[in-house]
């Protein structure tokens, strides 16, 4: 595990030392454009908490944002390699990227049309809003997407790997993520817990958790903190989102029928 500051952190491929996700966490203030390329990588700008708008030689869009990642869904834009463009507005907004094989044309994906999923059940339910996957955005490799936890509950559970689904697959994905915590009523800041592998950390809001591979969860959220995070997934092989319980605790999905 690894920490990136709310205010502005970077996580590459090389950073990372692995071969293709990323991600970046900026701020915009009024007046203050940022000015970016994508490079080798494509990329998926989503306001985390604010709005503002994305220009580019290949279309432009408005982002209405939210006022805060646990507001709903938000409205976010697919960057294809090599361009260069404009991000103005005020917020906080995420930059997952993937090293990509090929080039998709821009897109904006409206609030609308993001696949809002209910998984699990119980103590391990909770929200996914899947705007960057494969059902909903054509790519090239990346897999993006955020779920939202309710205080108390589980969530990345069973615990699962993104890698040999299936007999013969010699691929994996390389996941990253970053989370934020909801503050208390008074405002104090909330904590919550990631396990991967044999690892158990805290992680607060700002944290990223790097997992190249193996066995990983659950992220729990305490008692009286909504949790959120952010999932940036890609790999070498087929742009397919690779999900392997641990079967030693898969039983636990069949609990959720009733």
């Amino acid at each position: 595990m690894s920490r990136l500051a709310p205010t502005g952190g970077r996580v590459t491929p090389e950073s990372a030392g692995w071969g293709f996700s990323g991600l970046e966490i900026i701020t915009a203030i009024p007046d203050s454009p940022h000015y970016l390329q994508t490079g080798p990588d494509e990329v998926v700008v989503i306001p985390l908490a604010g709005s503002g708008s994305v220009s580019c030689a290949g279309g432009s869009a408005v982002l209405s944002g939210r006022l805060s990642p646990f507001a709903g869904p938000t409205d976010c834009v697919y960057l294809p390699v090599d361009t260069r463009y404009e991000l103005k507005g005020s917020g906080r907004f995420a930059l997952a990227s993937a090293r990509a094989a090929g080039s998709f044309p821009f897109r904006y994906i409206a609030a609308s049309d993001v696949i809002v999923e209910r998984r699990g059940a119980g103590p391990c339910a909770r929200l996914v809003h899947n705007f960057g996957t494969p059902d909903v955005l054509d790519a090239s490799r990346i897999i993006v997407c955020e779920v939202i936890t309710p205080a108390g509950n589980w969530s990345s559970y069973p615990p699962h790997k993104h890698d040999t689904a299936r007999p013969g697959l010699e691929t994996q994905l390389e996941e990253i993520y970053y989370f934020e915590i909801a503050p208390g009523p008074s405002g104090q800041p909330g904590t919550g817990f990631m396990k991967a592998a044999s690892l158990l950390a805290e992680v607060r809001s700002g944290d990223v958790a790097l997992i190249p591979d193996g066995f990983h969860g659950p992220a729990m959220a305490v008692p009286g903190y909504d949790m959120y995070y952010l999932n940036v997934m890609a790999g070498p092989g087929e742009r397919e989102w690779l999900i392997c319980d641990d079967p030693a605790h898969a039983w636990i999905r069949e609990t959720w029928t009733t």
